[in-house]
C-alpha cells in the first residue's frame, strides 16, 4: 500500500497495513465509499487511536464527541449519543467499522438509508414512533428569544404543524411509514426535527481534512 500520510515512516506505514489491510478489503466490498476514501478514513482513525497510547487500538467515545463539536459543529449531546448508538452499541469505544459506517451514512445518496438513520435518531424513546412530547422537545430548539409568550406560541404552532404534516394515519404518532411517505415526496423534510447530517459547507471541510473524494462528489 502506498503511503497515505507523510508524517509516518515506513515502519508505521507497514504497521497500519498489517492492522487494517484485511478490514479495508472487507469494507470496500460492502460500501459505496472508494478504497481511497476508506484508506484515508482509517488512517485518521489510526491516529485518533494512537493518541490514546502506544498500545491503544480504538477511538474513545470522548474523541468521538470532540469530533462532532469541532468538525460537525453539533453540540447537542442527545443527538451525538443517538448518532453514536446508530453505528455502535459500545459505551466506551468506537470501532473502525463504526467510524467508516458513520461517513458512509453521511455521504450516501440512498434516501431510504438516510431516512432510516434520521428516524432512528429522532425516535429517542426507541418505540418505533415519534410522539407529541418528542416533537415538542425538538421544537424548543427552533425558537429562542426574550418574549417567552411569543416563543411558547411559536413552538406550539410548529409542533401542531409537524404533527399534522407527518401523522398521516391520524393516530397521534409519527411512525416510520408516516415519516418515509412524507419525506419520499419532499426530501427537504428529511431533517424535520433538527440537523443530523453535515451541512454542504461542513462536508467540504470534512472532505479536505480527511482527503475523501467521495464526500466532495456527494455535496449538493
Amino acid at each position: 500500500m502506498d503511503y497515505l500520510d507523510a508524517t509516518i515512516d515506513s515502519m508505521e506505514n507497514s504497521r497500519f497495513v498489517a492492522v487494517y489491510g484485511g478490514l479495508i478489503r472487507e469494507l470496500v466490498a460492502n460500501s459505496h465509499l472508494s478504497q481511497t476514501d476508506i484508506n484515508c478514513l482509517l488512517m485518521v482513525y489510526y491516529k485518533f487511536a494512537k493518541a490514546n497510547g502506544p498500545n491503544a487500538k480504538m477511538m474513545t467515545k470522548l474523541q468521538f464527541y470532540q469530533l462532532f463539536l469541532v468538525l460537525f459543529k453539533v453540540s447537542n449531546v442527545q443527538t451525538i449519543d443517538r448518532t453514536l448508538f446508530a453505528v455502535t452499541k459500545d459505551v466506551k469505544y468506537v470501532s473502525p467499522q463504526a467510524w467508516v459506517q458513520l461517513f458512509s451514512l453521511y455521504t450516501t445518496k440512498d434516501l431510504s438509508v438516510r431516512m432510516r438513520f434520521a428516524f432512528d435518531i429522532y425516535d429517542t424513546k426507541g418505540t418505533g414512533f415519534i410522539d407529541r412530547e418528542q416533537v415538542s422537545l425538538a421544537c424548543e430548539k427552533f425558537f429562542t428569544g426574550e418574549d417567552e409568550d411569543e416563543i411558547t406560541e411559536l413552538r406550539a404552532d410548529m409542533g401542531e404543524f409537524i404533527i399534522k404534516k407527518f401523522d398521516i394515519d391520524k393516530d397521534g404518532l409519527i411512525s416510520f411509514e408516516d415519516y418515509s411517505a412524507v419525506v419520499s415526496e419532499q426530501p427537504c423534510l428529511l431533517e424535520f426535527l433538527g440537523r443530523l447530517f453535515p451541512s454542504p459547507e461542513d462536508s467540504e471541510i470534512m472532505a479536505h481534512c480527511i482527503n475523501m473524494d467521495s464526500i466532495l462528489t456527494h455535496i449538493d
